[in-house]
Parts: structure tokens; C-alpha cells; sequence
């Protein structure tokens, strides 16, 4: 009977004392818009930290593309029920910046982790962008990535054009683009994030201002000059090559990737973490330079951040900052962020992790992968190439969308596509600014 009694009571203690392991783990919920192989990567980094250590747990919560992420966040904080961690694309960091009170500095939560933070360590044109005027890094650059072009090699075959050199130029796309559909191929031509590459690093690139006060940077209510001769050129070309479908409109976020995946369209210029999905396709592709003019002055000059980085929610307590602050130091190791640009086509974090990319000899067994860190760091920065940060940007792409549709179903040329999207936009920032402002 002792011995019976004994058993029970060792079990009972068995179970409490697993039951307070159980509760030990601290969850720390990450709120994110990764899809497809990108999705993957998320839930293997998640895997991996829990297992690295038994204090917290990040549980990874897919919450819609983009822009349904945010908008759910924000709900969410309004709701008190806001998650540590959130992934916010890098146009929505206008509006996490004015969020007064809604979030905490990622470099305040790491120093708080015991972690030495040194801005130095990261990829000087990433960290600027998600900083604030006096240097103070906001938020932590996850998954940056650079507009590049992708191009099916066999369509080039087809069409009689050399599959070994992409086009470079904006006329060499167009060009190749009607001798790809004139061969027979369903469309020479389509785009992702429309407004985020032929309008933000369109202009950028071409080191044209995209909006004054060095494009919202140094200002709540500059003026958008996305109607300039060169713009309206560019975008009358799209217009034209949509009425013989030797471009095709895919949507405006990632849909037309769809369109080069399933072999429409031969040539893509989309976001560099589109090479996880478009890496295991069947396709034989190739990779090449975001496009620019040849007589804009000063161009190629630089691409800016797009993808997204990590926010951290205020109003959670000291123990769970401190676990998010170990989680961002788990991402930051130069093993971590090297594999995450390898598997991903994300831009490395850190400074160490690409030299130590370049070292294991990868972009010479993967030609084009040093491309989008290339873009971004061959020139120092202008007032043009920055970056962009209006305290309303979802909202204004969404408008400069409206009347770009407009423009490629027929209903308005360039010009004046252009022209009503700069004029609407700017009413909408200047209502934005008065509203926090108050």
C-alpha cells in the first residue's frame, strides 16, 4: 500500500511539475502575411527557436496578404488584443510610425533582452529605412527584399532574343515584349506591385523624386510628383502594350506572378522574394536588373526596401518583451539570416550574413542572386532614393491603383491617369497629417 501510495504520489508530482514546465512557456504570438514558400520558412524559424530554448513560444499566425494584415493588427490593438509581433509591409511603416503609443521600439527591446544592439551590423539602406530621423531603428527588417526581373528563357528561345542577357533597359523590356508575343507566346510581359515598382522604385531608380521633402521623409504632407514627363511616357507604353496584350495587368499586389508561374507571361519584374515560389517551378528562368531609362540622368541609381519588417506591439510586460527581444537576437545569427536569403530571395539582415553568403562562393553557383543587394547598396543614397514614408501610403497606393486600372481598361490616358492620382493622393495625405496631428 506505501508503495502504491508512494507511486501516486510521485505521479501527481510527475504531472504538476510537467504542468508548471507547460506554463513556463511563455507564447508569443507572430502575426504574418507569408504565403506559399515563404510560409514554410516562417514555420520552420518558429519550429526552431522553440526548440532552441524552453522559455517562450512563437506561435506564427498567417493573417491574410499585406494589407489584411495590417488592418487586422490595427483592429486588433484597438480591440486590446493586439499580438507581440506583427509583419507590417514596408508601406505600411508611415503608419506604425504615427501610431504614437501602439508600439515599441525593436531597439528598445532588444537592449532590454541584454542584447548589444549595433545598427552598424545591418545592411545600412534596410535599417535606415525602418529608423527614425535621429536613428533609432523602429522595427526589425524580416524579410526586405529589391524589385528584379524574371525571364523565361525558353519564351526567349522562341522569340529569337539571347536567353543569357535579360533586357536592362525599359525600351529592351517593351522590345522584347512585342517580339515575345509576336512569336506566339500568350503575353511578352506583366508586373507585380505596381505601385511599389513603376512608381516608388521606378522613381527612385531613375533617381527621380517620387514626392517632395525627400519623398515624405522629411515631411507629413509632401507634394507627389508621380505625373512627371518620364512617368507619363513609362505608363502611356503599359497602356499601349495592354491593347495588344503584349502586357498584361496581373493585379496590384503579387497575383501576377501567377502569370509568369503558369506560363503566360514571359517576362516578370516582381519582388527577390518571389524566388522561393518561382524557384521550384518547372521553368527555365533566368534573373536580371530592375529596368530604368537610359537618358535619365544619374540612373541606375539605387532601389529601396520593399517586403516587410517586424513591429512589436506595446502594452505586453517586461517578461514577454524580453522573450521577442531573444527571438529578433535567434533571427539576427549570421547562420539564420544567411539560409533565410539563400532559401527565400529575401535581402540579408545583417552585414555579416552576406559576406558570409559571398564567402561560401553562392552567387557564383547562383548568377543573379546578388542582384537585389547590389541594386541597393551599389550608390549612396540621394534625396530621390531614400526611400519613401507618406503617413497614409496604403491608401494612396490604393488610389494611384484606381486610376492606373482606369488607364489600362481604355478609360484615360497617361497623362491624366497620372495627373488625378498626384492630385487625389495629395488631399489624402494632407487629411491624414491633420488627423495625427491632433
Amino acid at each position: 500500500m506505501f508503495r502504491f501510495k508512494a507511486l501516486l504520489a510521485g505521479t501527481a508530482m510527475a504531472l504538476v511539475a510537467s504542468a508548471g514546465s507547460a506554463r513556463a512557456a511563455t507564447e508569443l504570438q507572430w502575426w504574418h502575411a507569408m504565403e506559399g514558400g515563404n510560409n514554410e520558412v516562417v514555420e520552420q524559424l518558429a519550429r526552431e527557436f522553440n526548440e532552441s530554448q524552453s522559455d517562450y513560444k512563437v506561435v506564427p499566425v498567417y493573417k491574410g496578404k499585406y494589407p489584411e494584415t495590417l488592418q487586422a493588427g490595427i483592429a486588433a490593438f484597438r480591440a486590446r488584443q493586439a499580438p507581440h509581433i506583427i509583419q507590417v509591409f514596408d508601406v505600411g511603416t508611415g503608419v506604425m510610425m504615427a501610431a504614437k503609443g501602439a508600439v515599441k521600439p525593436v531597439a528598445e527591446v532588444l537592449r532590454e533582452a541584454g542584447a548589444t544592439f549595433d545598427k552598424s551590423q545591418y545592411l545600412a539602406g534596410i535599417v535606415g529605412y525602418y529608423s527614425t530621423t535621429d536613428g533609432e531603428m523602429l522595427s526589425f527588417p524580416y524579410n526586405s527584399s529589391s524589385p528584379i526581373l524574371y525571364y523565361n528563357k525558353e519564351a526567349f528561345r522562341k522569340a529569337g532574343l539571347d536567353e543569357n542577357t535579360p533586357p536592362r533597359t525599359w525600351p529592351e523590356v517593351f522590345e522584347a515584349a512585342r517580339a515575345i508575343k509576336a512569336s506566339g507566346w500568350a503575353c511578352g510581359y506583366t508586373t507585380t506591385w505596381p505601385t511599389w515598382i513603376h512608381l516608388e522604385n521606378f522613381s527612385a531608380w531613375n533617381n527621380r523624386p517620387y514626392a517632395s521633402d525627400a519623398n515624405g521623409l522629411n515631411s507629413l504632407t509632401p507634394k507627389l510628383a508621380i505625373n512627371s514627363p518620364i512617368n507619363v511616357r513609362h505608363f502611356q507604353t503599359l497602356a499601349d502594350l495592354q491593347k495588344d496584350g503584349s502586357f498584361s495587368y496581373g493585379g496590384r499586389t503579387s497575383e501576377a506572378k501567377l502569370k509568369f508561374l503558369n506560363g503566360e507571361c514571359a517576362i516578370l519584374t516582381e519582388s527577390s522574394g518571389g524566388l522561393a515560389d518561382i524557384s521550384k517551378s518547372t521553368i527555365d528562368y533566368g534573373i536580371g536588373q530592375l529596368p530604368y531609362y537610359p537618358d535619365a540622368e544619374g540612373a541606375p541609381q539605387n532601389t529601396i526596401p520593399g517586403g516587410a519588417s517586424l513591429w512589436v506591439f506595446a502594452g505586453k510586460t517586461a517578461g514577454e518583451y524580453k522573450g521577442v527581444g531573444r527571438f529578433f537576437q535567434f533571427l539576427s545569427q549570421t547562420p539564420i539570416q544567411a539560409r533565410l536569403h539563400q532559401v527565400s530571395g529575401y535581402l540579408p539582415v545583417t552585414m555579416e550574413a552576406y559576406q558570409a553568403t559571398k564567402d561560401q562562393g553562392f552567387y557564383d553557383k547562383n548568377p543573379g542572386r546578388e542582384t537585389p543587394i547590389l541594386q541597393m547598396m551599389g550608390k549612396e543614397p540621394t534625396e530621390n532614393s531614400r526611400g519613401v514614408r507618406l503617413v497614409n501610403l496604403p491608401q494612396v497606393r490604393d488610389i494611384q491603383n484606381e486610376e492606373i486600372e482606369a488607364m489600362l481598361a481604355g478609360r484615360q490616358d497617361a497623362k491624366t491617369a497620372l495627373d488625378k492620382a498626384a492630385e487625389r493622393a495629395n488631399a489624402a495625405v494632407e487629411q491624414a497629417a491633420r488627423a495625427v496631428a491632433k
